[in-house]
């Protein structure tokens, strides 16, 4: 299993506006979701997380084709286990597949329930996905679920969705630029 580090650098590598180490999850219980991984054998089980690392490890390294390939490897031998959709979603998001990359977060949620770190990640990636494609009610639901398991990124992306919230926020950014650089002000 990845180590905490590992999921702060992943969650940096694949969302750069996000603050270093917000891991949805991070926090809490490590033992979430420990009982749907008891239900398989633990020598492929094992296998599998270590391919993910080397995903994650070839990722880290910019070698986004080797990721894909130990992530696929990971899905192909335990294909009932949602980290590894996860996981090989984002690279699929960095190697511009989107469509590719949605429909290996939709079956990371299925699979993972409703809940767990992977689902929680997969949320938060498929609401950011929505978000760019300006499907923001989508994009809310999605971010509403993330925050629910616990993503406090998710909980920011609600609060820059609400229209008021983001107007108080631009309103707030302008004057504290004026505020720190007070000659550009005067120019507009």
């Amino acid at each position: 299993m990845a180590t905490a580090n590992d999921r702060a650098v992943l969650q940096t590598i694949f969302n750069p506006s996000t603050p270093f180490g917000d891991v949805p999850g991070l926090g809490e219980d490590e033992d979430v979701g420990q009982e749907e991984e008891e239900a398989f054998a633990p020598e492929l089980l094992a296998q599998v997380r270590d391919l993910e690392l080397q995903g994650v490890s070839a990722a880290e390294s910019g070698d986004v084709s080797a990721a894909l390939e130990r992530f696929s490897e990971a899905i192909r031998l335990l294909p009932e286990r949602a980290s590894a959709y996860n996981n090989r979603a984002q690279a699929l998001r960095l190697k511009g597949d989107v469509a590719g990359a949605l429909r290996d977060l939709d079956a990371a949620i299925r699979l993972g329930r409703g809940c767990g770190r992977a689902v929680c990640q997969s949320l938060v990636q498929r609401g950011l996905i929505h978000r760019l494609q300006a499907r923001k009610d989508d994009a809310r639901r999605d971010f509403q679920q993330a925050a629910r398991l616990g993503s406090a990124f998710a909980r920011r992306q609600l609060v820059l969705l609400n229209p008021y919230s983001a107007l108080c926020n631009q309103m707030l950014s302008e004057m504290l630029g004026r505020l720190r650089n007070p000659d550009v002000a005067d120019s507009d």
